[in-house]
């Protein structure tokens, strides 16, 4: 794959974001690499440019704070409507930026497009459990339709499956306040029964947020809202339990001694529920595949979210739009 990288979005561009960049591209050699950013920024950081990995001109990055529409009307050579225009001709099938959120949003948006049948996009979060879970929408639609959630349903399915590499259809749940189909409000009622006529969907009910860990559902389906307070919940709460272990562990002498044998096994926890093991999230119903990382990206994150792009692998937009017009179809028939 040719991926586009945003190298001066994000907090800690563009020495984490390039050096991110490289290591993924040590790791994936048949890949391209395009860091899309100035000469003057970028360079230094890269004086010998390995074979995979090539330098894409932008003059400028649209601030955290800025109005997203606003700042990529006014500098369409600002690196992330630069990358999203490289999709767009051909140049590039994907891109990453730590950047903006709103501005990935938009940029995706204006620069290349929606699938044909997809009203609004979704960004879909793996949850790091034992058995991990995709989550969307995580905050790109809040206000959603009953159709859009049973898109959200098809677009996680086929990215799911190909990026947790599932033998078997995904297994998909709607994030709810109740397990039985009459439960939720009208958005979640009337999603259900358009979930559950539709063939391409392996639906299998209402998951309550209680659940959501619980290896149920491969693909959690929801508005945009309640999947950014999901979220968001879910990274709080394990961030204050690893403080509180902690806190217990190093209290006194015998703690610190038990802490010395639990060591192992706590780091290993700790790192498995950290944002920058997959490095971002990504935004589905677009026409090529886009990565949304954290704001304050380190290296680790930056080459993780660019691997992630990779294994999820050419065509996932050809597929996307060939399962939603099957959902389409199954829905109208059913009707």
């Amino acid at each position: 794959m040719r991926i586009a990288v945003d190298a001066l979005g994000g907090d800690n561009a563009p020495g984490e974001i390039v050096s991110g960049a490289l290591a993924a591209a040590r790791r994936l050699p048949r890949d391209e690499i395009l860091l899309v950013g100035d000469e003057v920024s970028v360079r230094p950081l890269v004086p010998e440019l390995p074979q995979n990995v090539r330098l894409k001109e932008a003059r400028s990055a649209v601030g955290m704070s800025e109005d997203p529409a606003a700042a990529l009307r006014a500098r369409p050579d600002s690196s992330i409507a630069v990358a999203a225009e490289t999709v767009r001709r051909g140049e590039a099938e994907a891109f990453f930026s730590a950047g903006s959120t709103g501005a990935s949003v938009a940029a995706a948006l204006l620069g290349i497009g929606r699938l044909k049948g997809c009203r609004r996009p979704a960004i879909a979060t793996m949850l790091p459990f034992d058995k991990p879970a995709l989550l969307l929408d995580a905050g790109a639609t809040v206000a959603c339709r009953p159709q859009d959630l049973l898109n959200f349903a098809i677009l996680g399915g086929v990215f799911a499956k190909r990026y947790l590499r599932l033998d078997g259809e995904p297994r998909v749940g709607l994030v709810n306040v109740g397990e039985e189909p009459g439960k939720g409000d009208d958005l979640a009622k009337e999603a259900h029964a358009l979930l559950e006529a539709s063939e391409g969907v392996r639906f299998v009910g209402n998951v309550e947020g209680r659940d959501v860990g619980s290896g149920v559902a491969d693909v959690l389906v929801t508005d945009g809202f309640t999947g950014n307070v999901v979220l968001k919940t879910a990274e709080g709460v394990a961030r204050e339990i690893l403080g509180m272990v902690r806190d217990a562990m190093t209290k006194n002498v015998v703690n610190k001694l038990a802490a010395a044998v639990l060591r192992p096994s706590l780091v290993a926890v700790r790192d498995r529920v950290d944002p920058e093991n997959y490095g971002g999230s990504f935004l589905l119903g677009v026409r090529g595949p886009v990565v949304i990382g954290h704001g304050n990206s380190r290296a680790r994150g930056v080459e993780n979210a660019i691997v992630g792009i990779s294994r999820a692998g050419s065509g996932l937009v050809e597929e996307s739009e060939a399962a939603l017009a099957a959902g389409r179809r199954s829905v109208e028939e059913a009707s």
